[in-house]
């Protein structure tokens, strides 16, 4: 996102935020789901207390390429975000993802307990990923993008932007390029001619996002569907 840090397949560190999903009304039924936000917060919530993880939720396992991105505060401040480009089902996928981007972006320290309530989950699915021949083939608050590219030293390198940030950053096409390439590493100055050298996916997203006090009131909605043996937060953790 707009912080530092280069993508190293198949994970990669980049902020998200509210953004595009793959389309309008009439289009195709969004996957993304309330429920997959909410069984995030199960999977940090039972690692930060010491409880068993949470069973099988019962959204689809399909296989996705995701990202999981916890934002703090009423200000909405980046936490942590990590995610991978590999299809995994998403069960698995979202367990493994949740507690790697809140524990282990190099970006932050690891969560706490404390944290919890102040806690924005937002999970992001990648859709339609297309290679295009021109860096500039894609539409800023549309698709996200990934880029490839060689560096000053020789070596190849990737870096990407959910579909959100540029148009969040207020960036234009050559903006948001430029600086991926420098979160991506690159560190000499950038011409028109380097940047045609640039491979680019271009890729949409859908996403849902969920606040701590929601997922308070799904859970408590939704207490025995979930199948988590654990009480309940207190809901004096946020008063």
């Amino acid at each position: 996102g707009g912080g530092p840090g280069g993508l190293s397949p198949p994970a990669a560190s980049l902020l998200a935020s509210p953004g595009a999903g793959s389309g309008g009304p009439g289009c195709r039924k969004m996957v993304v789901s309330a429920e997959m936000c909410c069984f995030c917060f199960d999977v940090l919530y039972c690692h930060l207390y010491g409880y068993q993880p949470p069973r099988s939720p019962r959204f689809t396992n399909d296989p996705y390429p995701l990202f999981v991105t916890w934002k703090i505060g009423r200000d909405k401040r980046l936490r942590g975000c990590i995610g991978t480009f590999s299809a995994m089902n998403l069960h698995s996928g979202l367990r493994e993802y949740t507690l790697t981007s809140a524990l282990k972006d190099s970006r932050f320290p690891p969560m706490t307990r404390d944290e919890l309530p102040r806690l924005f989950c937002s999970v992001s699915l990648l859709t339609n990923f297309e290679d295009v021949c021109d860096y500039l083939d894609w539409e800023v608050g549309v698709h996200g993008i990934r880029i490839e590219f060689i560096n000053e030293k020789g070596s190849k390198r990737t870096a990407t932007y959910l579909p959100e940030v540029a148009k969040e950053q207020g960036w234009d096409h050559i903006q948001t390029i430029d600086s991926l390439l420098r979160k991506g590493g690159y560190k000499a100055p950038i011409t028109n001619e380097f940047r045609k050298t640039i491979k680019l996916t271009r890729y949409r997203s859908e996403k849902m996002t969920m606040s701590y006090t929601e997922y308070l009131a799904h859970r408590q909605h939704h207490h025995f569907q979930n199948g988590i043996g654990h009480p309940l937060p207190p809901y004096n953790h946020y008063s």
